[in-house]
């Protein structure tokens, strides 16, 4: 294969590997087509973002290994992994994909369970008698 640019995005327990090569904007994910894994329109939605707000839709032919997580959870990082590939391979492309938010590493994780509790916050109902 050509060069590529490669970058890694990460969302929850999902982590992505997202390498851009020059093309003409076709997106394979795991060797599916990207409506092929991921089904949900929003998911899809998700993972164009970048290439929407850069104009970028038919620069680069994209190929993302995506395990752990979810779906949803999978769609971000793989947005993640995305805008940081197109910041490596343009840096003018940067404002506009930090002011958008999309490399900003979203942090949030689902929070463990602790001993003697329901949830990982909700305490059994107390009774007084």
């Amino acid at each position: 294969m050509s060069e590529y640019i490669e970058a890694i995005g990460r969302r929850k327990s999902a982590t992505a590997r997202v390498r851009l090569y020059e093309g003409d904007g076709e997106i394979v994910v795991n060797s599916l087509p990207m409506n092929g894994y991921f089904g949900r329109a929003l998911d899809q939605m998700v993972i164009r973002q970048p290439l929407a707000l850069t104009g970028t839709e038919h620069s680069f032919n994209i190929s993302i290994k995506v395990n752990g997580g979810g779906e949803g959870g999978q769609a971000h990082a793989v947005r993640h992994g995305l805008s940081r590939a197109l910041v490596a391979a343009d840096p003018n492309l940067r404002p506009t994909l930090k002011a958008a938010g999309f490399l900003t590493r979203d942090a949030r994780v689902k929070e463990r369970m602790k001993p003697g509790l329901k949830r990982a916050r909700k305490a059994p109902q107390y009774t007084k008698r």
